[in-house]
């Protein structure tokens, strides 16, 4: 009999304590994990190489999308998300999860998460591509989720997990499919995520789009240079600088250099 190996993360122990509690009633599952936070719940992966992860959707700092941005793509196990929010299940399905389940979770249902998962084990599903389609679906599925503004953002480098705050950040610079992060210290990082989602994530009073590919911390501007054409060059603390495109100059007029 084939034993699925299950990893459980959820940022609230009683409903960790539910799920492995039914999980391990099951004489086909075994759980070799579980997470409290997104960050510790890619460590787990990473280590123990689980069959499949009971993701919740809705966890601070690092939530359920967050770890499937951050895992190794060549590590990306089965997911079934958990998510108390029905609207936006369906969609994590359709992500390419291998299912979603809706708290409070029924044994039953359980049951048929874990029935899919070994089937699709047993078929050898896994697909490598897998990976991608996942992250984005994951990055369509966030346009649809109420925004909620961003504190820290995650920022994977190597085998840590960086959660930077955000008026630490500089500067956000688009580069192909990567963001680019530059931080007060100097740190730079780079993120797999869309610019217009992270905006959308990130408090309009603190950070301004200054061309198509560019997002400053309005904090840590230093000053604005007069450029040609009527645009500006942004001086930041620290001294990079950065175009103001023709578009955006007179949205920042208006929004930064009036009193």
């Amino acid at each position: 009999m084939a034993i699925l190996r299950v990893v459980v993360a959820d940022d609230e122990r009683p409903a960790r304590a539910f799920l492995s509690g039914i999980l391990r009633t099951f004489e086909d599952v075994e759980v070799i994990g579980e997470a409290a936070g997104g960050a510790e719940c890619v460590a787990l992966i990473e280590t123990l190489a689980p069959d499949l992860v009971l993701l919740d959707l809705q966890m601070p700092e690092v939530d359920g999308l967050g770890v499937v941005r951050l895992i190794r793509k060549d590590k990306l196990p089965l997911i079934a998300f958990v998510t108390a929010y029905d609207e936006y299940a369906v969609r994590a399905f359709e992500m390419n999860a291998v299912d979603y389940l809706l708290k409070p979770v029924d044994p039953p249902r359980l049951r048929a998460t874990v029935n899919r998962a070994l089937e699709r084990l047993e078929r050898a599903e896994l697909r490598p591509d897998d990976a991608d389609r996942l992250r984005a679906a994951a990055a369509e599925y966030a346009a649809l989720v109420p925004a909620t503004v961003l504190r820290r953002i995650p920022v994977r480098k190597r085998d840590d997990i960086f959660l930077i705050p955000v008026e630490q950040v500089v500067s956000v610079v688009a580069g192909g499919e990567l963001l680019h992060i530059l931080t007060k210290g100097g740190d730079h990082f780079t993120i797999t995520y869309r610019l217009k989602d992270l905006e959308a994530r990130l408090d309009p009073a603190q950070f301004v789009r200054i061309s198509r590919g560019t997002l400053l911390n309005i904090a840590l501007i230093q000053k604005m240079t007069p450029s040609t054409g009527g645009t500006y060059v942004a001086v930041m603390q620290g001294g990079a600088e950065h175009q103001v495109s023709r578009i955006r100059a007179r949205a920042l007029r208006d929004q930064l250099l009036r009193l």
